[in-house]
């Protein structure tokens, strides 16, 4: 190809380029406006509330006086705290542990393939389906103290009844033993697709090495599930870190604050008094989406470690 011919193509390739950034940014930009507007806006608002003192007054007149980190502040000196922060944290894990332990194990027991496995599979799914109102709305009449189904089984094996929704001690067990029942389908649903992905060859090649079940699963399958059980305890620790609904329909927190995280206390101070604190329920917000921020972070930070 002589120089000229190379001078004559070289204009041609130039709006060819041009033409693919401009279709680039055409399919990027509804995905940039969406997060703007429902991702990147919310939280600045939130933010923005957080480091004023709004009254309902100033929140729909604007005005409002800033106060820096003054709700920050109050929020930390609050007697609630430490109980919201422990529920927060108690609920989170004890979920997380039980929704991944027993959606592993069952994720197993249908990799087998037997017959019925796949209708069984999504019998499973149900719970997921469900709007969470009707769950939650499940289990607190399964819950009730005086006419519920687990207190009436409980009954007729000899066992006290137990007050599960309106005792201190039992109503944070209570909204766990729910949202684990929840969040266990996720989990299968994953951990199953994972399970697919792992070549039968190898479990066959353990086999004839003599490994026992249970050491073909925590030589074999575990360790290449890694990758796929580290963005399933991800996901389900972002969900269930912020889960509101489900604990205020069952118990709003109570009895004295025994159930109350960081979602429910938050709604609380914004919308659940009579004189509304929507700067220290932004600020409880905020702190919420810290903790998220900070595990998923960990995450990629853990990610790249494995991949370099």
């Amino acid at each position: 190809m002589t120089r000229a011919e190379v001078a004559n193509a070289a204009p041609a390739r130039a709006p060819r380029r041009r033409s693919g950034q401009w279709t680039a940014w055409g399919f990027l930009t509804p995905v940039v406006i969406y997060l703007a507007a429902f991702y990147a806006w919310p939280l600045y608002r939130n933010l923005d509330l957080s480091l004023h003192k709004y009254t309902v007054r100033s929140f729909v007149q604007g005005g409002a006086p800033f106060s820096g980190l003054d709700n920050y502040r109050a929020v930390i000196a609050n007697p609630t705290f430490w109980p919201a922060l422990t529920h927060t944290v108690v609920f989170t894990a004890v979920s997380l542990l039980f929704q991944f332990t027993i959606g592993m194990a069952l994720a197993v027991f249908f990799a087998q393939n037997f017959r019925l496995s796949a209708t069984l599979r999504a019998l499973f799914l149900v719970p997921w389906l469900l709007p969470l109102i009707v769950s939650s709305s499940t289990w607190s009449w399964m819950m009730n103290s005086d006419s519920g189904v687990i207190n009436s089984l409980l009954q007729g094996l000899g066992i006290d009844p137990v007050n599960w929704l309106t005792s201190p001690s039992w109503a944070l067990t209570s909204v766990i033993i729910a949202n684990v029942w929840i969040g266990i389908p996720f989990n299968l649903v994953v951990l199953y697709s994972g399970l697919q992905a792992i070549p039968a060859d190898l479990h066959e090649a353990a086999a004839l090495d003599g490994a026992s079940g249970w050491q073909r699963f925590w030589r074999v399958t575990f360790p290449l599930l890694r990758p796929v059980s580290a963005i399933t305890l991800l996901l389900g620790l972002v969900y269930t870190v912020k889960v509101f609904d489900l604990i205020w329909i069952m118990t709003k927190g109570g009895p004295t604050d025994s159930s109350t995280t960081f979602a429910t206390w938050s709604y609380k101070l914004s919308f659940g008094n009579l004189l509304p604190q929507f700067g220290p329920g932004a600020a409880v917000g905020n702190l919420l989406i810290v903790i998220a921020l900070v595990f998923g972070l960990l995450y990629i930070r853990t990610q790249r470690k494995a991949m370099s």
